[in-house]
This record gives structure tokens, sequence and C-alpha cells, in this order.
């Protein structure tokens, strides 16, 4: 049985000041539903993401600010980071972990720049909502083996796409240099290169 990730509860003591700064970065607002002064629910979900955040009123018992570690999944980091910029958000600078995994908790191992070798899932950003709750962004531009399916390879948006095709295309440049020769049948190589890219599986010759 599938079990995908829907919700995540984020506990807030100011819904509309909540609504207002989700709905600030871009978040679409799916629903907003109360059913008396005691009940209120709130669902936005981030662009391009299959799961959503709810907060309200009587929704959660968890104190206010308490959600960290939140992760949203990026192709461009600092993309990423002058759009949050942009969009008046208080983002730390871009960051990778003295330790080349993950990253510490808090803002411990915090080494300034992105990861040296632009390695995927070593670049991280970070932002909180007006409660304190606590987001972190990770660039991730190849999955590893096996996280995801080759035969369910999916992209959830025009710009994540776009970027894919953008870094097939720089792929596909330096494939054509190694032989020598231009290759006509790139869109079939340019499947197979974003297919693979997302899935973790080797990559086309």
């Amino acid at each position: 049985m599938d079990m995908k990730l829907e919700i995540v509860v984020v506990p807030v003591s100011v819904v509309d000041q909540a609504k207002d700064f989700y709905k600030s970065l871009g978040w679409r607002l799916d629903a907003d539903v109360a059913t008396d002064e005691k009940f209120r629910v709130v669902q936005l979900t981030p662009p391009g993401s299959p799961a959503s955040i709810i907060f309200g009123t009587g929704v959660t018992s968890q104190a206010p600010g308490s959600a960290q570690g939140l992760h949203l999944i990026v192709d461009d980091i600092e993309v990423a980071h002058k759009e949050l910029k942009s969009l008046g958000a208080e983002v730390s600078e871009v960051f990778h972990d003295a330790g080349g995994i993950f990253h510490h908790a808090g803002t411990n191992g915090r080494v300034s720049g992105p990861d040296p070798d632009r390695n995927s899932y070593g670049s991280f950003l970070s932002f909180s909502d007006p409660d304190g709750n606590g987001w972190l962004l990770q660039e991730v531009t190849t999955r590893l083996p096996g996280r995801i399916d080759e035969a369910a390879t999916t992209f959830s948006s025009v710009d994540d796409l776009s970027s894919a095709l953008r870094r097939a295309a720089a792929a596909h440049g330096e494939h054509e240099a190694r032989i020598g020769k231009e290759d006509p049948d790139w869109p079939a190589w340019y499947a197979a290169y974003m297919v693979s890219e997302q899935s973790g599986t080797g990559r086309p010759a």
C-alpha cells in the first residue's frame, strides 16, 4: 500500500498573520474553513509540492513555533535565495555543512556558501515564519539511486521541467564534444538524461 505524505501541521499563534506570510511566498491557498470560533483550518501548498501545510485554531496542541527542520527541495539554491528575498522573507545566506553530510541542528557547523562541488543534497538556506517555525531549503538536482521509481518520473511544474531541460542541454553539449559529432537523436538523449537524473539511475553515455 502506498503511503504518501499529504499534510504537515504547523503550529501558529495568529492564524491570519501566518496565512498572509505563506501567501506572500507564493504558496497556494487551498482552504480556509471554520466551523465556529474555536475551530478553523487553513491549508496552503508550496509551489510544485505534492504535500501541503495546515494550521489554524484548535488544530494542534503543539506550541506555536515548535515545528523545526521542515524541508523544501529546490533545484537551484541561489535562485531560490533571490526569489525568497524578493518576496520579503528574511532568509539566511546559502550554506553547506562543515561535515559535508546533511546539516547539523540549529546553526552549528554552517559554512558560508553552497557546497564547493555543488553536490546534490549539499547546499541549504533557512528562514522562519512569524512564529519561528523553521524551514530549510535544500538543493537537490540528482536523486540518490532508488529514491524515485524510474517508471514514475514526473516534473511537478513548468519551472521544474525547464530547469531539467537546461541541465540536460548542458550535459548534451558535453556529450557531443566527447563523441565528436552532432547527435541526431538528441530528444531521446535528453529524455534518458532527465529520467536518470531524477531517479538516480545511470546516465546515458
